[in-house]
């Protein structure tokens, strides 16, 4: 789903500690190995490994947890949290 970013919705998230990135998703692996658990920012794969969905969803339009670089957010229908 994607929704329209407006500063309501920005500072409502950040009040509410609204999360909808791969990082905080149970199905994201960053180190594209099936054995994933870290869930910083910095969250990298290691060289030679993307970062991946175990369910096969890309993660390119979810993966960054930022709201203040963006004008739309998109939330994953698969998104379940950690």
């Amino acid at each position: 789903m994607i929704h329209p970013l407006d500063e309501r919705l920005r500072e409502e998230a950040r009040r509410y500690r609204l999360v909808f990135a791969c990082p905080d998703c149970a199905s994201f692996d960053p180190a594209g190995s099936g054995e994933g658990d870290a869930r910083d920012e910095g969250d990298a794969a290691p060289p030679g490994r993307a970062p991946r969905c175990s369910l096969g969803y890309p993660v390119a339009p979810h993966v960054s947890r930022s709201l203040d670089d963006r004008d739309e957010v998109v939330f994953c229908k698969a998104f379940e949290l950690r």
